[in-house]
């Protein structure tokens, strides 16, 4: 694999962000490019282990060191072929996911992991560079015909692979552009909306229709939508917003990470000049520790916040990897994001006692107190410490607090679709739902999870509904329903 002694000779790379004073005065993605020379050179840190457990790490089930191997050997395009063998947006995870392969990766127990998402994302960016990603047509047409509901990276892989075995597939999003929350919940300097779009270029050269602006069970009826084609997908996230139920939560600056986050994104578009919530001259807190609010923290930063603080309930985690979370597993360990680089504070352990009003309804402020993290039962449970009370100043607060399942109107609601004990869409062993016609993948299915995660079900659920139109699949399934890689998430 590689180089054999690649990883005794070569220490890890990656690429560098380009200056925070500098970048947060556009909107451009945060990293420089990667000269192809050093990507060479850390393709040859793939070492030949013997069990790669990189794969089991990874929901995709990504053949890592045989890309790595033939990008050492600059085979480019051999490479690029092996990584779209089970990835359909290796540019996507490869700028947004966290990397459980690095964390299961062999060379990790001892040394700084191969750097896998950094190979992934320079491939895959170097095909479309190239011309070498045309449309991949199907052999023969099958005259079957589905209907994909949501247009995240669930249902964008789901309508690919659907496309691709011949099926007439038509893919239906609420909003006025195809993406979901790539469109619009990611920001641009994450990941900038150009590499989306030449995805559904790709798409639509295919034969995959997209329909824009229409909302099934709302503005569409969905059982229409069921007797219309044989089969219908469900892959419309998991987008109910856990809130914030204290006294003052009523004030006037008080907003949901996805109320925020999705204006941002439509002034990047062209849509507004300005954005209507703007953390501009702001005193800013964020509650909530994760992926969404480092991301509501970038956009405050560009947006020219005065102050921004990150609260989060849980305690600080561990520098290096905690005995809790072994290799091979996910490490819990502190986590500095590119936002994060960019300023502001971060405080942990804290739990939001009320909101702080103005006389004329607006925010002035909120009163916290620290918390004591006890685990009872492998459960996090909070302990109020005693006389821990203060306040924070701020006129802009976003939740950011994760997300409690799917919308339960709609589509839901009017196809009479049962939900799991966790208010997910429940389905049986082969990705079915309640209406044998009628499966669900992604977010929606399972909670609020990872990228990689969505195009693995949205893969796996193809191959399903591909089987059940037609006795049979050809197409890759990489996830059962019981499966739980070694990524703790």
């Amino acid at each position: 694999m590689a180089d054999p002694k690649g990883f005794l000779k070569y220490g890890r790379s990656s690429p560098s962000r380009r200056p925070a004073e500098l970048r947060i005065r556009d909107w451009k993605e945060v990293y420089n490019p990667f000269p192809e020379e050093s990507l060479v050179t850390q393709a040859a840190r793939c070492m030949d282990c013997g069990i790669p457990f990189c794969h089991r790490g990874c929901p995709l089930g990504n053949l890592i060191p045989e890309w790595n191997d033939l990008a050492y050997r600059s085979n480019w395009r051999e490479a690029i072929d092996r990584l779209h063998a089970t990835n359909n947006f290796p540019d996507f995870t490869g700028r947004l996911c966290p990397a459980p392969c690095e964390a299961a990766c062999v060379l990790g127990i001892s040394a700084d992991p191969v750097a896998i998402k950094t190979v992934e994302q320079y491939l895959a960016d170097k095909a479309f560079d190239e011309g070498w990603l045309t449309p991949v047509h199907p052999s023969i047409k099958t005259g079957k015909r589905v209907a994909v509901v949501g247009s995240g990276p669930a249902g964008l892989a789901a309508a690919q692979q659907l496309t691709r075995a011949g099926h007439d597939v038509t893919l239906y999003e609420r909003a006025d552009r195809i993406g979901g929350l790539l469109r619009y919940g990611i920001p641009e300097f994450k990941m900038e909306k150009a590499v989306l779009e030449r995805r559904i270029q790709q798409m639509r050269a295919e034969g995959t229709v997209f329909v824009t602006s229409t909302e099934i069970g709302k503005n569409l009826d969905a059982k229409k939508v069921l007797d219309d084609h044989d089969a219908v997908v469900l892959t419309i996230g998991s987008t109910l917003a856990r809130d914030l139920p204290v006294p003052g939560r009523e004030l006037k600056g008080i907003h949901q990470a996805l109320e925020y986050l999705p204006i941002a994104n439509r002034v990047q578009e062209g849509d507004f000049d300005s954005p209507s919530i703007s953390a501009e001259g702001k005193k800013v807190v964020i509650i909530g520790g994760g992926d969404t609010g480092a991301d509501c923290l970038g956009t405050a930063h560009r947006q020219g916040a005065e102050s921004v603080m990150q609260l989060e309930i849980m305690p600080r985690p561990p520098d290096e990897r905690d005995a809790s979370t072994p290799w091979p597993t996910w490490p819990l360990i502190y986590r500095v994001s590119s936002a994060h680089e960019e300023g502001g504070l971060r405080e942990f352990s804290v739990n939001t006692e009320r909101f702080l009003g103005n006389p004329d309804g607006t925010l002035r402020g909120i009163l916290v107190h620290k918390v004591e993290t006890v685990f009872e039962n492998g459960k996090p449970t909070f302990k109020r410490v005693e006389s821990s009370e203060f306040e924070i100043e701020c006129d802009l607060v976003f939740l950011a607090m994760g997300f409690l399942g799917p919308e339960k109107d709609g589509v839901v609601a009017q196809l009479g679709i049962a939900s799991d004990s966790r208010g997910n869409i429940a389905t049986n062993e082969n990705w079915a739902t309640n209406n044998p016609k009628v499966f669900a993948a992604g977010d929606a299915r399972r909670g609020q999870s990872l990228i990689v995660w969505a195009i693995a079900e949205g893969r796996s659920v193809a191959n399903a509904v591909d089987a059940h139109l037609m006795g049979s699949s050809d197409l890759p399934s990489p996830l059962t329903i019981s499966d739980r890689p070694l990524a703790v998430f």
